[in-house]
């Protein structure tokens, strides 16, 4: 065991791999109804917003059921599916603690809640982030091999200095991700977005960010900002292709990078190619289909 300070200022025993149990027995009535009602009022908002793959998640794994998961209830469903279990963590933990839970199919999930003045925003990713965001999508066997494979590759790259190239791409695929396809239009998959009030709305309805088909070496040099809404999307069109450009050599990708120049948050490249409000793709998204 060892002794940790999160950032609210809680000392907190943890255990090598900082992870704790979850205690669940723990959370007051009032926690627990904070839950129900973060739940009821995003799983409104995602109704034709949010992908398939996430709202079948969210079934399979009886997150509608009241109250704030149980973490041993829901692993097992989640392992039954897709081998992956979900440990709680106080806090966010040190990049090669959480890279190490990935390549196992391990996702570290807060164990506390929101304060009720807090519903609309909260700067810590809590229980409600980590879980509603991220975990429906676990559930999911494509996007749970991409998952491992990223966790894997943050192992091979740690110590390279290129982590925060690496961060790019989880920050724009597993937080800030959208999806296309001809059949359904836009939709959102990333747990940022899905777990966020205003910017489900924000990201598919608003005229004002970039929407840009997912290239790796694009995104990877992308900068991007945790103070506001984002300002570009990256959109891929199939979750095999995410996994798929996960699963190459990132070597020589490092190399380019280290050449390159960071992109700011507003560049547009001309080999970019953007969604506008004119496709179909947006206008189904804007309609809600």
């Amino acid at each position: 065991m060892i002794k940790i300070t999160t950032r609210l200022g809680k000392e907190v025993d943890v255990n090598d791999d900082y992870t704790i149990p979850q205690k669940w027995q723990k959370f007051t009535p009032e926690e627990h109804a904070r839950w129900d009602t973060l739940y009821a009022r995003q799983r409104k908002i995602l109704k034709g917003r949010a992908c398939d793959e996430f709202l079948r998640g969210m079934d399979m794994l009886r997150l509608s059921q009241s109250g704030i998961p149980h973490f041993g209830r829901l692993s097992e469903r989640l392992e039954k599916a897709t081998g992956w279990t979900v440990v709680a963590v106080p806090d966010l933990v040190p990049d090669e603690v959480f890279f190490e839970h990935l390549a196992n199919r391990r996702f570290p999930a807060s164990d506390f809640i929101r304060r009720a003045d807090q519903l609309d925003y909260i700067q810590e990713p809590d229980i409600f982030h980590d879980v509603f965001g991220h975990v429906p999508m676990l559930a999911h066997p494509v996007f749970a091999d991409y998952m491992e494979a990223y966790g894997k590759g943050g192992l091979r790259a740690a110590g390279k200095g290129v982590l925060h190239n690496l961060a790019r791409l989880y920050w724009y695929t597993v937080e800030f991700g959208l999806i296309n396809r001809p059949d359904e239009g836009m939709r959102i998959y990333g747990a940022g977005i899905v777990s966020s009030k205003t910017e489900s709305v924000f990201c598919l309805e608003d005229a004002s960010p970039s929407r840009i088909h997912f290239e790796l070496l694009r995104v990877m040099s992308s900068k991007y900002r945790i103070d506001d809404f984002q300002q570009v999307y990256f959109v891929i069109g199939s979750f095999e292709e995410l996994f798929e450009a996960t699963l190459q050599d990132f070597g020589p990708i490092y190399q380019q990078l280290q050449s390159m120049s960071d992109l700011e948050i507003t560049s547009i490249l001309e080999a970019d190619q953007v969604y506008t409000e004119g496709t179909q793709a947006y206008a189904q998204a804007r309609a809600g289909r």
